[in-house]
């Protein structure tokens, strides 16, 4: 039997020889000057512009997420970037990779449990499916993705911010309060603090403004690269990459040499 090509077809952006058309959009005339870096990626992923509401809660979404210092995402592009110098890409993309279940991909695991939750209880008690969910995580071991942080304690400043954006903005619902509840839970039942982080609160919020949780991790990568791109300039600028070979090596290696 012969297979029948499926037609291939993107509605994102077109070229033609005297403009650039994206989503809908004249490029050079209704979207440079007037759209900055964080609206032009809701439009990515949203297929619109913001409303004015949405346009500073999803930038504060993205700000919150560009730089935390040293961190091992930091750390792949500077030592990338010493062993290839002349490729910055491949150092950006370096720290990029590394953004998983731990570390700001927990975005995605957040935004999945919170809009299928949401979603198959509509009208029930989050409280109710708080408990169940902190006791299923716990008796299988499991950490509920979205909470605790090993220096900020016993709250996120960058939580608390943007869940106070969120509320001025009209975009702190069911997602909202599930992750708060989790939270409140989780410590009632661990006797521990553990806050909702800062990723908890982006997978919340993006999925108060509809974003897929397939895509919320996104909202990470693309802020997280505008830090990397920083890290590249101050290694660049002022170099550590090679002396944390070198002291890794000689530490990593002492006990063989006596």
């Amino acid at each position: 039997m012969t297979r029948k090509n499926r037609p291939i077809q993107s509605d994102i952006a077109w070229s033609a020889a005297d403009a650039v058309t994206v989503k809908g959009f004249d490029l050079s005339n209704d979207l440079m000057g007037k759209v900055n870096l964080g609206d032009m990626a809701f439009l990515e992923l949203m297929d619109r512009l913001p409303t004015d509401s949405e346009s500073i809660v999803f930038n504060a979404l993205l700000v919150s997420l560009v730089e935390h210092g040293i961190t091992q995402s930091s750390l792949a592009t500077r030592l990338t970037l010493a062993g290839a110098p002349e490729a910055v890409q491949a150092a950006i993309s370096a720290g990029l990779l590394g953004l998983g279940s731990v570390f700001v991909g927990s975005i995605e695991g957040a935004a999945r449990l919170l809009q299928e939750e949401a979603r198959a209880v509509d009208a029930g008690d989050l409280r109710v499916v708080a408990a169940r969910l902190v006791n299923d995580y716990r008796a299988s071991g499991r950490v509920l993705p979205g909470l605790g942080h090993p220096v900020h304690r016993p709250v996120d400043p960058r939580s608390v911010r943007l869940f106070e954006l969120a509320g001025q903005h009209g975009l702190s619902g069911r997602h909202v309060e599930l992750m708060k509840l989790l939270s409140e839970e989780a410590e009632r039942v661990l006797t521990r603090p553990l806050p909702v982080n800062a990723t908890g609160a982006i997978g919340a919020i993006a999925s108060e403004i509809g974003i897929p949780w397939q895509a919320t991790r996104s909202v990470g990568v693309v802020a997280r690269a505008v830090g990397l791109a920083g890290h590249v300039v101050e290694e660049l600028r002022n170099p550590i990459a090679m002396e944390l070979w070198r002291r890794s090596e000689e530490e990593a290696t002492a006990h063989l040499r006596g």
